[in-house]
């Protein structure tokens, strides 16, 4: 496969083959021998020395191999999403679930369908109709990293709080927009003090998140004064300096069809906060989704910042910020294709206003 003997080559440039033992089933191929010794080198990886860690990691690897292969087999244009090796591409499908994302998300985001935060959409035919021609004047694409009120992609690690990174990153980029200055703010405060069923690095949602702050005007920390580090820990609220940045409204929307008032959003608002299915991006490295991402609500595991849009192409895209670091995708951003609630991209949708 023309991609693996890329991969191969450039990493045996880079570092050469590293003497492992390993005991390997006499029907595996010599490429996929070869090509994980020089993966496992090639990151580091723990179990390097671990014979029985080695083997077990080798056969989740091999299942990224052959699902590398379908899925670019799949592939319709050059715009297309491809896929490769990557940091999780030794994960069975389970460890990827269980220590990347949020297997509870979409049970937590039940809660919030009926409360006061939650618009569903119920509209007639005409209705819709009337609603695309006051979209008309929408522009073609809308890039808010462009305008300088989007920080730099986070990693979240093994964190399991990605619905805190994503909704401090709509507060960042709301405060920016509102006065003109790009801040980070602490992921760390809302691990460590978030209520509302909210657990840390065990989980949490984006809505509950948000309504704790807008409920109680829960002071959002710069994160300087409450600096991440990773894990859950108590929470240093009250000894830490106090910040006049709080939420000041928010809403949790469905969108599934009617992805043209999230553009709308998008423009007219700012940045917004989505939870989605992320399975099938162990082994994402660019382009466009349009295939192979559930979009049903049960199925939402993630949680990523949407910061823009582009319908100039002749496959239309959301712009989306993951917390993976800087190494995933395209430089910490994936693309997902407009108008099919790819990968559930509209199930639940926030956005938010503050005040300071």
């Amino acid at each position: 496969m023309e991609w693996k003997t890329v991969a191969l080559a450039l990493l045996v440039i880079s570092l050469g083959f590293l003497a492992i033992p390993i005991r390997v089933p006499p029907d595996t191929s010599t490429e996929d021998v070869n090509l994980f010794k020089t993966y496992v080198s090639y990151y580091n990886k723990s179990y390097r020395h671990n014979p029985d860690e080695y083997e077990r990691k080798f056969k989740g690897f091999q299942r990224s191999l052959r699902q590398i292969e379908r899925m670019n087999r799949l592939r319709s244009t050059q715009q297309s999403a491809y896929y490769g090796l990557t940091e999780f591409s030794d994960l069975s499908e389970e460890e990827f679930l269980r220590l990347t994302l949020r297997p509870d998300l979409s049970s937590r985001g039940e809660r919030h369908k009926n409360d006061r935060h939650h618009h569903r959409q119920h509209r007639t035919p005409g209705e819709h109709l009337n609603r695309i021609k006051r979209l008309i004047k929408i522009p073609t694409k809308n890039d808010w990293r462009t305008k300088h009120v989007v920080t730099p992609v986070r990693a979240q690690g093994s964190c399991g709080a990605c619905w805190a990174y994503t909704a401090v990153e709509c507060i960042e980029s709301m405060v920016a927009i509102k006065n003109g200055t790009l801040r980070s703010f602490s992921v760390q405060e809302m691990i460590d003090c978030a209520r509302n069923g909210n657990l840390g690095c065990n989980g949490g949602d984006i809505c509950s998140l948000l309504s704790w702050l807008d409920d109680y005007g829960v002071p959002i920390l710069a994160e300087s004064a409450y600096p991440v580090t990773g894990t859950s820990g108590t929470c240093l609220l009250d000894r830490s300096k106090t910040s006049t940045v709080r939420v000041a409204g928010f809403t949790c929307d469905s969108y599934v069809g009617s992805e043209e008032e999230l553009i709308a959003t998008l423009v007219n608002h700012g940045p917004v906060a989505a939870a989605v299915n992320a399975l099938t991006w162990q082994n994402y490295l660019g382009g466009i989704i349009q295939f192979h991402c559930d979009g049903a609500f049960s199925m939402l595991n993630h949680a990523v910042q949407i910061v823009g849009y582009d319908n100039s192409g002749p496959i239309p895209f959301y712009i989306v910020r993951n917390s993976w670091g800087p190494l995933f995708g395209d430089k910490g951003y994936l693309y997902i294709a407009i108008g099919s609630n790819i990968c559930g991209i509209a199930n639940q949708v926030a956005a938010v206003d503050v005040i300071f």
